[in-house]
């Protein structure tokens, strides 16, 4: 597995990583023993890297990947996790050094560690990504040993570029696939120039750009595919990057005629890798095939040029006027 430096961490990952949202909640129920089958395959396939949040399964998440830490401890990990959705309510004013103690704790716990290898704050309120209190109260937690580094989750590339300035964000996670474009314009360049990570999330648009969905995919009503697409429970950004769900599966569906002999998803991933500034994608799984399948991305090779022409001709002709103007 290929490494790249994560940002201002200073810690080497692997470019494909695991993104834990689906074994807290969210997407279906997951067996307890299906997620640490999924965690412990990723180990297997020389993963470094997880991504989770405190909301994730109200801490089951971290829970379970903290017994993956138990169980592996001479696995190299790094554990991204994410804070501040736990507030309510959900305003900037919720963001203090308080607060932040009080929820880093309960991650250190979840998890089993001392310190935390990084925190992000969790696609907070617009204005917290300029208060520059925040940055201090997390300057403090750095300074006491909580944390050892800290980043940013956003929504927009305008939230991502104010965060980018800050000189000591590590990293900044960001939705970034073949149908939602917009972060190469501005944000990977100003990232790579300032030496910030970049985790792209949500890298097979939920699962999309898999292939594997038709006009008649139905999900479970616990599955954020079902209860979210209007952006009732959170940014509709987050489910299907926004894409309506007839017009993804189309789109997807000429992506996938591309792809052939590859698999639709190793392809999709392998084009985020390829974008200069990405430093790691974290595509979720459910079993230990779809962690194989999405590892086989980082062995292939540069995608060519006409290919790339292709799936831009794509987005422009499908996608682009759902998605390019909104985040």
């Amino acid at each position: 597995m290929q490494t790249r430096q994560l940002g201002r961490t200073g810690r080497q990952v692997s470019v494909v990583g695991l993104g834990c949202w689906q074994l807290g909640a969210d997407w279906g129920h997951v067996d307890e023993s299906d997620a640490m089958a999924v965690l412990h395959a990723a180990v297997d396939e020389g993963v470094t890297f997880l991504d989770t949040a405190d909301v994730y399964g109200d801490g089951r998440s971290e829970t379970l990947i903290g017994r993956l830490l138990a169980e592996r401890p001479d696995a190299g990990l790094t554990v991204a996790t994410k804070m501040g959705r736990r507030a309510d309510p959900h305003v900037p004013e919720a963001f203090t050094l308080e607060a932040f103690r009080s929820w880093t704790d309960r991650s250190r716990r979840n998890l089993g560690v001392d310190r935390l290898d990084l925190v992000q704050l969790h696609c907070p309120p617009t204005p917290v990504y300029s208060d520059d209190r925040v940055y201090d109260a997390l300057d403090t937690l750095v300074d006491e040993g909580a944390i050892a580094a800290y980043g940013v989750s956003v929504e927009t590339c305008d939230e991502a570029l104010t965060a980018i300035a800050r000189p000591h964000v590590a990293t900044v996670q960001i939705i970034l696939n073949a149908f939602r474009r917009k972060p190469i314009e501005q944000v990977l360049p100003a990232a790579e120039a300032a030496g910030v990570g970049i985790i792209a999330r949500v890298p097979l648009a939920s699962g999309l750009l898999s292939g594997k969905y038709d006009e008649r995919t139905t999900f479970a009503s616990g599955d954020h595919r079902t209860y979210n697409r209007g952006g009732d429970a959170f940014d509709v950004g987050e489910t299907f990057s926004g894409v309506p769900f007839e017009v993804g599966v189309r789109a997807a569906r000429r992506v996938t005629a591309l792809a052939r002999p590859r698999p639709a998803a190793q392809v999709a991933l392998r084009w985020i890798l390829d974008q200069p500034g990405v430093s790691i994608v974290i595509p979720g799984a459910r079993n230990g095939d779809q962690v194989r399948g999405n590892v086989g991305a980082a062995a292939l090779e540069p995608l060519d040029a006409d290919l790339l022409e292709q799936l831009t001709a794509v987005y422009d002709e499908e996608i682009r006027e759902h998605v390019h103007g909104r985040w």
